[in-house]
């Protein structure tokens, strides 16, 4: 089977982009052109590879070909850069790669930054924050090279490595402890005191809840999909929830936030797994990412 380079690039940047107009804007070319190489691919595999909605998406097919060609790319970019050459000015300039990672909001938001920010000259990340338990789902699906998971087990074409692990706490405001949890953290108190929750795939909470009371608990609820704004809600006081001690230092050190019982936590254990690849520059990223690790967590 003869795969073009071409082909396959004009693959990855559709589904990157998500049309093929953007495509072929970040290949330089029309987007004419992209339709062409890609129905070509799909000639040679023999197989439909992508689904022409808004925005296109891979079928199963086309994932595993999806895969291939990211692999190509970063392989590419990282010959590129060691042979000191320029690439194609439409296809890989200078070397450049792009690396899709799936981080946990939590990480992403206190202790992955530096570490990415340390990255060789000439990679791009494209960062899909998603759910400690769910990214696994998009390295199986070729969606992402690399991910921080809580996932011990390698997905089929991956290596693992264990980073550590991110202590959670039950936290509020000393006045929003006092007012719903004056005799401490019962099963009472925490079926009556309202919660705030990352989103409706969050389930640290209820873990918590469920292991102090012993059965399930439906309090209020207060869902909002921001690390920031969920760490900023339990400081106003709209609710308790599970922050990380990395994210807490100066609350706890001030006395802004308190935790319900000191005896109370959850421990996140958290796993860097990518691609099993011979590529420099993903090396380079997961050194940078378990140095970071070390740092910050426990």
């Amino acid at each position: 089977m003869d795969l073009q380079l071409d082909q396959l690039r004009a693959l990855d940047a559709a589904v990157a982009e998500g049309t093929l107009e953007a495509a072929a804007r970040r290949l330089r070319v029309t987007p004419s052109a992209v339709s062409q190489r890609v129905k070509a691919l799909e000639g040679t595999v023999g197989r439909t590879l992508l689904q022409r909605t808004k925005p296109v998406r891979p079928t199963e097919s086309g994932r595993a070909v999806l895969r291939l060609a990211r692999q190509i790319e970063l392989l590419t970019g990282d010959t590129v850069r060691e042979l000191g050459g320029v690439a194609s000015e439409s296809e890989n300039s200078g070397g450049r790669v792009r690396i899709p990672v799936a981080i946990n909001a939590d990480s992403l938001e206190t202790w992955v930054m530096p570490a990415l920010g340390r990255a060789p000259a000439g990679v791009c990340f494209e960062i899909h924050r998603e759910d400690e338990e769910h990214t696994t789902r998009l390295l199986r699906d070729g969606t992402v090279m690399a991910a921080i998971t809580a996932t011990a087990q390698p997905v089929q074409g991956c290596r693992v490595e264990r980073l550590g692990a991110m202590r959670y706490r039950p936290m509020a405001t000393p006045e929003y402890a006092r007012t719903w949890f004056p005799d401490g953290p019962t099963a009472r108190a925490f079926a009556a005191a309202p919660v705030v929750l990352f989103d409706r795939k969050d389930d640290l909470q209820d873990r918590l809840m469920r292991r102090r009371a012993r059965r399930p608990l439906d309090p209020p609820r207060h869902y909002i999909p921001s690390s920031t704004g969920f760490a900023a809600a339990v400081r106003l006081g709209l609710g308790w929830g599970m922050l990380p001690d990395v994210q807490t230092t100066r609350d706890r050190d001030t006395g802004r936030l308190v935790p319900l019982a000191p005896d109370l936590h959850i421990d996140v254990p958290l796993y860097w797994q990518q691609w099993r690849l011979h590529s420099p520059t993903l090396t380079t990223i997961a050194t940078l990412i378990a140095a970071a690790a070390t740092e910050s967590l426990r």
